[in-house]
């Protein structure tokens, strides 16, 4: 290995090789969802094939639960780790773990998602493949011995060779990374995205076709005069994405609240199964359901269901696809909430098509006029995907390219945009990332913040300040400045706690008056700090206190006890370096 580094430092510039190791990523990482997707599809077919399709079946009810079992299984005792929300895993490895991310994912999600998804779990495999692509990237950069900002760049190639692949998008893939990811767009990395993109949808195309993921296809072109109804449908699905992803998080967190995994485990397991029951398509990733709509198959919701024979009743399949629409969070939810593994990729794009769907039918109904109801589906799954990612680029590309849509692009453009505006008032961040920006640890495209995102709190804390007890006379504190080039002394106790900080400033009209060495104590000089940092706080919360204070040192405690300070002057140095860096384009 060292001989093949050698001659590849000689012979191989650095960019070049780069583009070599993204092809690479890309041949991987399109094997990967090619897989990925045939073991959930083949165990699918084998779990639902014999069930009939005018009545319910308690299919729907044990097997799910019998997949989130099985996965919990796997993930408790071989993987002995948490696989679980891919896409936030992947932002927190490029914020706090130096884009490493742990070799086992390069195949442990895909197992997992395979034995809840092909069961019956109501998630998607892209945020399954997105970790596994990521986790390709940088376990190949680290093969080969390459710096944080090169392994980043594979993390994003493999994130995009992940979706160009499962969705046989390529476009889409790129524009994911740059939005979800946070990647910065210059030639620098987009040329190896493109490279990874193009060489995994090559891969997949090689092995599965040209189809799209979608069987129907859109020939009919935009309506101006349905303008207004794209534009309600909008604003309905930017609402519907905060409710999807306010209600997301507050189940996962009420089963997070269990103690014992075994009892979240049967609890969210039953939930699962009895919503499943009851609406038979949350069923898997719902991607069936969703081409069957834009057929016109509308039937085929009641399907597996008590419900069949209404199947001719108007009203009573309204009420099925708004409970449709507002009950797959929930399966999601008591899906991963419970230890199955997948992601909310699909189940966005499922709630926003079905919502899409039932406003096209209560259109029609009114009689005021008459929609298609297939683009009223597509847009709707650009509207939710683009509401609850905060990707509107994303949605916009992806819907078009698995449909081959691209007559509906101004709808497309639209509803993306509308969904995005209007729960971004509400919610700030994408479901990704909410949990990791509530704690500091998220990168963004701001610069500023970014760079104090890399940084590490305990890389600029200084520890060479010369400490004094609170009984130390005035003649004790002077010998200790006199071998101090500080000019600020921690009072500390006997254990180590900060009592006070005394400040060169404030004794220095004393200090050379013999007369006060014996009968004048640090006590009586002493002050507090103006503030105190926590080892474990973020950068930005450290600049805030600097802020707020105007100070130019804060003592830095751990455990409540005292290790050093830091000065304002050492983090500009620091930010200055990881900016140089982080902003450096070869």
């Amino acid at each position: 290995m060292n001989r093949f580094l050698l001659w590849r430092a000689r012979h191989i510039k650095e960019q070049q090789f780069i583009v070599i190791l993204s092809i690479l990523v890309g041949v991987v990482t399109g094997l990967a969802s090619v897989l990925l997707k045939n073991m959930v599809n083949f165990t699918h077919t084998l779990v639902t094939e014999q069930l009939q399709l005018d009545s319910g079946s308690w299919v729907f009810f044990v097997c799910p639960f019998i997949g989130i079992v099985l996965t919990w299984l796997f993930v408790k005792y071989y993987v002995k780790d948490d696989i679980s929300h891919g896409v936030t895993k992947v932002l927190y490895a490029i914020s706090r773990q130096n884009s490493m991310i742990k070799s086992h994912n390069n195949y442990t999600s895909m197992i997992a998602s395979t034995l809840t998804i092909g069961f019956g779990g109501s998630v998607g495999t892209e945020a399954t493949i997105v970790l596994t692509g990521a986790s390709i990237g940088s376990s190949l950069a680290r093969f080969f011995h390459m710096n944080y900002k090169v392994m980043t760049l594979m993390i994003g190639c493999g994130a995009a060779g992940a979706i160009a692949g499962i969705f046989k998008a390529p476009i889409a893939g790129i524009v994911f990374t740059m939005e979800v990811l946070m990647l910065d767009l210059t030639m620098a990395s987009l040329v190896p995205l493109m490279f990874t993109a193009i060489t995994s949808y090559v891969i997949t195309y090689f092995f599965m076709g040209d189809g799209f993921v979608f069987s129907y296809q859109i020939t009919d072109h935009f309506v101006m005069a349905n303008f207004p109804y794209y534009v309600l449908l909008g604003l309905f699905t930017g609402f519907l994405s905060v409710y999807f992803v306010r209600m997301n998080l507050r189940i996962e967190q009420f089963l997070a609240r269990i103690a014992n995994p075994l009892k979240k485990m049967v609890l969210g397991g039953a939930l699962l199964g009895i919503v499943i029951f009851v609406f038979p398509p949350l069923y898997g990733e719902g991607y069936i359901t969703l081409d069957e709509m834009m057929a016109g198959n509308s039937e085929s919701l009641l399907r597996n269901t008590y419900f069949f024979n209404f199947r001719d009743n108007l009203w009573i399949m309204v009420l099925f696809v708004a409970g449709l629409v507002f009950m797959k969070v929930f399966a999601t939810a008591f899906t991963n909430g419970s230890g199955g593994v997948g992601g909310v990729f699909a189940p966005s794009l499922f709630t926003g098509g079905v919502a899409g769907f039932l406003l096209a039918m209560l259109i029609n109904m009114s009689g005021i006029r008459t929609v298609e109801e297939s683009h009223f589906v597509l847009a709707g799954m650009a509207g939710v995907m683009s509401g609850v990612m905060k990707a509107p680029l994303t949605a916009m590309f992806l819907i078009a390219e698995i449909s081959g849509g691209y007559a509906l692009f101004l709808p497309l453009m639209l509803t993306s945009v509308l969904g995005y505006l209007t729960s971004r008032g509400m919610e700030p961040y994408s479901i990704y990332a909410r949990r990791l920006a509530q704690k500091g640890d998220l990168l963004t495209h701001n610069k500023d913040k970014a760079v104090l995102t890399l940084m590490k709190l305990e890389k600029v804390v200084e520890t060479d300040f010369q400490q004094v007890g609170i009984d130390d006379t005035l003649g004790d504190l002077v010998k200790v400045v006199s071998k101090s080039s500080r000019n600020l002394f921690p009072v500390l106790s006997a254990g180590g706690q900060l009592l006070g900080i005394v400040s060169l400033d404030d004794i220095r009209k004393v200090m050379f008056d013999p007369n006060m060495y014996a009968n004048t104590y640090v006590r009586d000089y002493m002050i507090r700090p103006s503030a105190v940092i926590d080892i474990c706080d973020s950068m930005e919360c450290v600049m805030k206190k600097f802020e707020d204070t105007r100070a130019w040192n804060l003592p830095v405690l751990k455990d409540g006890k005292y290790i050093g300070f830091v000065s304002k002057a050492k983090i500009f140095n620091t930010y200055r370096k990881v900016l140089i860096h982080f902003s450096d384009d070869d």
